[in-house]
């Protein structure tokens, strides 16, 4: 059983930064990927980023150049670095491994 707890969320004003960590807990690979999703009211959930054992990452078009995804397999946890944080960037962020997912995280962007 692997238990994944999201925190970090939070109120930002546009052009903000915020970072979200998951603890992983149980039966957890390092072999195995790991990776940030959000949900805006409305919309289907989305991958927003991923990073795999040996350290590659993957990231949403729509996030490029401002998030970064990092882990520390030691730890079991990963982290979700956001700057320049925009409007559109409020949503749900939920932390997944294989086919385990987080409580979630409210993030919000506004003025």
């Amino acid at each position: 059983q692997v238990q994944l707890v999201e925190s970090g969320g939070g109120l930002v004003q546009p052009g903000g930064s915020l970072r979200l960590s998951c603890a992983a807990s149980g039966s957890i690979f390092s072999i195995n990927a790991m990776g940030w999703y959000r949900q805006a009211p409305g919309k289907e959930r989305e991958l927003v980023a991923i990073i795999r054992s040996g350290g590659s990452t993957s990231y949403a078009d729509s996030v490029k150049g401002r998030f970064t995804i990092s882990r520390d397999n030691a730890k079991n946890t990963v982290w979700l670095q956001m700057n320049s944080l925009k409007p559109e960037d409020t949503a749900v962020y939920y932390c997944h491994y294989l086919f385990y997912w987080g409580q979630g995280t409210q993030v919000t962007v506004s003025s």
